[in-house]
């Protein structure tokens, strides 16, 4: 096996590990970003979830960004075509982030040293519920394998992010059940 796709494999089955045996989402996320990155040896990594309305994408986690780079402003799915065609679909890519339209803030890459990009959808089911991005600081065209792995750690992080929300309602029922079980005990 080749070293790239041994680093493939490791770094998805740690995600796959801290999926299985953690419930707290801050917690994955951080270990995804920072997994995936590393895999890839690539500058950053960061995943954006949408919001309510499905117009904004919020950042969940990030690794190798600047804090002057993540408060460059909101990421908004209908002024970067980049982000819109992932959530709509699969892996977009492109090779030179500071002057392609379809990336919102192509001045800001320019400062940060963001050269090329690529976007993966976030899915529960059919649902897109966000994206992770890899963000290169040389140009560079990323292979079927990369993108396959990117695919398959979004995956992971999505299975992640709809456990805890189970989870969480879980333990809510659960909440609600007992305190109306209490109340029926008191009459």
């Amino acid at each position: 096996m080749a070293d790239k796709q041994k680093n493939y494999f490791e770094a998805l089955y740690q995600v796959a590990k801290v999926v299985n045996s953690s419930l707290d989402p801050a917690k994955v996320l951080d270990k995804i970003v920072t997994g995936v990155s590393q895999a890839l040896d690539t500058k950053a990594c960061a995943i954006r979830l949408l919001d309510p309305r499905r117009k904004e994408l919020i950042m969940g986690a990030s690794h190798g960004l600047s804090e002057g780079y993540l408060r460059k402003g909101k990421v908004l799915v209908d002024k970067s075509g980049l982000d819109k065609d992932a959530l709509g679909g699969g892996p977009v890519c492109i090779m030179d982030a500071q002057n392609d339209p379809n990336f919102q803030y192509g001045d800001r890459a320019k400062t940060e040293g963001i050269k090329s990009i690529c976007v993966v959808p976030l899915k529960v089911g059919k649902r897109a519920i966000g994206v992770l991005r890899v963000y290169s600081d040389t140009k560079r065209e990323w292979s079927d394998e990369e993108e396959r792995f990117l695919e398959a750690a979004a995956n992971l992080s999505a299975i992640a992010l709809d456990n805890a929300r189970l989870h969480r309602a879980l333990k809510t029922d659960y909440n609600l059940l007992v305190a109306h079980e209490y109340r029926l005990d008191d009459n």
